[in-house]
């Protein structure tokens, strides 16, 4: 990597990508790596990130900086892993597809060597999913995350501060600048991480719709482009599907509740459209190894016939400490004890369930947090018992809340009402998967 030259003019760079210039990778480093060193104050930056934002970068620029991003601190050395592949999803409400597809893909003989994040706002995260099975640690050394993934096929850790340490700066900057939704720093933001994780391969599920971060059709697909683009210039093997967002994954959103429905998905016996995703982009990362499509969804979908996707998420939570018990028994889940219902106000079809308002009970009810670090509870959340397009009677439940001792129920039922919605036709059906970016 070069190293950047103090005799360089930051406000010459600013002004630079103000006018409409391309950065050079040189460039690049000297404002990102300077910044992350401390040399470069954040007044700079931000005005340099509002040139970008205004601006934007070219493919080639975003790469650059991409790249920049995940050499600025710890990169993962997965070389003497067998059929590596990664898996990331933009951020949804009930997407517990992490928990299903990553115990399918060791099943099928790759390899899961995975950083995972925590929940924030009205997103759940892997990594608060799985601490609802006492003793399951998201904290190992590098050694033993390297060994579990040879030997079991799957290891899953919570995000390293040293795994491309730039990104986590320019995000808080980003944060109060409001340069937040600016195309090629989330995708730079993103593909830094996974670049730097160290994975071959790369399946991005990419949601679009209430519920998600990119609300329309266009704007996931330029996201999708942006980051398979990155992951081609950097030599990865990287492919994104787009999947609708604007009703709640499966039935379940909620730390436990979530856990819950993955394991009826991995016992066969999961919601179809949850199921469906899971193969849909497992048979993704088989493709990207030369398998043809037909032959990768037959063997991901036995995967979760024959027991082996199972047989291996238990090896999972038993290698990380979890009680694998949990795994044999979901009954032992903490469920919080109160419910409630949200019911039809009337006959006729359900028409929506906003996926947002579902995440934002959720939250409401004490299931994820606000601010990064706040204590949550696992056992809070909600359940959809109809999709749009189910027939519903008046007065019949097509949601249930489960809370504990009525906190935050009022604000979670306000939510759920005002997002349900009922009508005296049948709406038409909406496909899941809404596209595919190889």
């Amino acid at each position: 990597m070069t190293t950047p030259s103090p005799a360089v003019n930051i406000p010459d760079l600013i002004r630079k990508k103000r006018d409409g210039g391309e950065h050079t990778r040189a460039e690049l480093e000297t404002l990102v790596l300077g910044y992350t060193r401390g040399e470069v104050p954040d007044y700079q930056i931000s005005a340099w990130l509002m040139a970008v934002f205004l601006r934007g970068m070219t493919p080639q620029e975003t790469a650059d900086l991409t790249l920049v991003m995940a050499g600025s601190g710890d990169e993962m050395n997965l070389g003497d892993l067998p059929r590596t592949v990664d898996k990331h999803s933009t951020g949804g409400v009930g997407d517990k597809t992490s928990l299903i597809l990553t115990p399918m893909l060791s099943a099928l003989g790759l390899t899961v060597a995975k950083m995972s994040g925590r929940g924030l706002a009205h997103t759940g995260g892997t990594i608060d999913k799985l601490e609802s099975i006492p003793g399951w640690t998201p904290e190992l050394e590098e050694d033993r995350f390297l060994a579990q993934a040879r030997e079991i096929g799957l290891s899953l850790v919570g995000q390293s501060k040293d795994l491309a340490p730039a990104d986590g700066k320019l995000y808080a900057l980003r944060d109060v600048t409001g340069t937040v939704d600016c195309l090629p720093l989330i995708a730079s933001s993103i593909m830094s991480k996974k670049l730097a994780s160290g994975a071959h391969t790369v399946v991005l599920d990419v949601k679009v719709g209430a519920g998600a971060f990119m609300r329309t059709l266009d704007d996931g697909r330029g996201l999708a482009r942006a980051m398979v683009d990155i992951g081609t210039r950097a030599g990865r093997q990287v492919r994104a599907v787009l999947t609708d967002m604007d009703t709640p994954l499966g039935h379940m959103a909620g730390n436990s509740l979530e856990v819950l429905e993955a394991l009826d998905t991995l016992r066969g016996e999961g919601p179809e459209d949850l199921t469906d995703l899971c193969v849909s982009l497992a048979a993704e990362a088989l493709s990207a190894y030369g398998e043809d499509e037909q032959s990768a969804r037959a063997r991901a979908a036995q995967t979760l016939q024959d027991g082996s996707a199972l047989a291996k998420f238990r090896a999972f939570v038993a290698a990380q400490g979890g009680d694998p018990t949990f795994v044999d028994d979901p009954a032992k889940f903490d469920v919080a004890p109160g419910r409630a219902e949200i019911t039809a106000p009337a006959a006729g079809f359900v028409q929506s369930i906003d996926a947002l308002g579902v995440g934002r009970a959720v939250l409401a009810l004490g299931g994820g947090r606000e601010r990064k670090g706040e204590a949550i509870d696992h056992g809070v959340g909600v359940e959809v018992l109809k999709k749009p397009g189910d027939a519903v009677q008046a007065g019949e439940t097509v949601i249930r809340v489960y809370h504990r001792d009525g906190r935050g129920l009022d604000v979670a039922r306000g939510l759920l009402e005002a997002g349900l919605s009922v009508g005296a036709q049948a709406p038409q059906a909406q496909p899941l998967i809404l596209d595919r970016v190889n």
